[in-house]
């Protein structure tokens, strides 16, 4: 460490501020030592020192996939938070699959990488089981999962039922929800979701329009556009078209958009339109699509916390925590 200060033209403890990614130092005296640090092998160093002592300051994320929007702002924000406590990001993609989750977890522990957050999809509650814990892991997700693992959740059935809630209140009563599922066990978003569609109804004194109920077979926005037309068809056919739609993601809302527009229905004038994550891009869809906030960086600051805290030896009991939810209201549910 002092050959790079000396190179470098700064103090040892500068040098091991920017190693150990500690924020007090200016973004050109930064870079000037990463430089010498390259020019010096200095990583190799810094890597033994980080193996000496148990750590390779390193934390693996992983999501079912690279390309969705919701996974992509997520990974950004853990990112951030962790490049701020001097952590590096390792971003696993899984597939959404019980293989390519159980690989990345192999992955994580080949590499050494101090910890896991792990976005369970594919894993079965016998599967999670079985994980062993002297690699600390997180999980989110809506999957059930074992007591003895720190847990954060979105607030599904509560995001939801806000959702349906805040269209119902400004009048709508014939609130359609585009990718919803039957009534059956509530394991995964939709069907949580869904819940609270029916909640809200049920809260208003109304009977849930399951005529409304649009299932779909996966959540993307070309599929939502293609199911969706096609259910307005069907539901001008009988006279029965929605003046309100639920979208169970913001991905959905997209679709179900360009859907209500084909079908020369305008939004929030015909039919109003609410989605689910917040995601940034909503914002700048006309006229500006209402969502549900899930709360993102409270999700990661709390998963983050807890890593953090088992990585460093914490042996209180497992936390299991669900986020907050609200509305972020725009022109689409005016």
């Amino acid at each position: 460490m002092s050959d790079v200060a000396r190179v470098a033209g700064v103090s040892v403890m500068t040098v091991s501020n920017v190693v150990n990614g500690r924020p007090r130092v200016s973004a050109e005296t930064r870079l000037r030592v990463l430089e010498v640090v390259a020019d010096l092998g200095y990583e190799v160093n810094l890597t033994a020192k980080r193996l000496r002592a148990g750590r390779t300051g390193t934390v693996a994320l992983v999501v079912p996939r690279f390309d969705h929007p919701y996974f992509g702002e997520l990974a950004g924000r853990f990112a951030t938070l962790l490049g701020e406590k001097g952590l590096h990001l390792a971003v696993e993609q899984s597939g959404a699959s019980r293989e390519g989750e159980l690989s990345a977890v192999s992955h994580a522990r080949l590499h050494m990488y101090d910890g896991v957050i792990l976005s369970v999809v594919g894993l079965h509650y016998d599967d999670v089981d079985r994980l062993r814990t002297d690699l600390p892991i997180v999980l989110l997700g809506e999957q059930v999962v074992p007591e003895r693992f720190d847990h954060v959740m979105m607030a599904n059935v509560e995001g939801a039922r806000l959702a349906t809630a805040h269209l119902l209140e400004r009048g709508s009563r014939r609130v359609a929800m585009a990718g919803g599922t039957p009534s059956g066990p509530s394991t995964g978003a939709s069907e949580l979701r869904s819940e609270g569609w029916r909640a809200a109804h049920r809260d208003a004194g109304l009977e849930p329009p399951e005529d409304l109920l649009v299932p779909m077979p996966d959540l993307e926005a070309a599929t939502a556009h293609r199911v969706v037309a096609e259910a307005l068809a069907r539901a001008r056919e009988r006279g029965a078209l929605p003046d309100a739609v639920f979208a169970v993601t913001d991905q959905v809302s997209l679709g179900v958009r360009a859907a209500l527009h084909d079908a020369g229905l305008r939004v929030p004038q015909d039919v109003r339109l609410i989605g689910f994550d917040d995601l940034g891009l909503v914002q700048h869809v006309p006229p500006g699509l209402s969502s549900v906030d899930p709360h993102n960086g409270w999700i990661v600051e709390r998963a983050t916390d807890l890593l953090l805290s088992r990585i460093a030896g914490s042996t209180e009991p497992p936390q299991h925590l669900v986020a907050p939810a609200s509305i972020a209201a725009r022109a689409s549910t005016a």
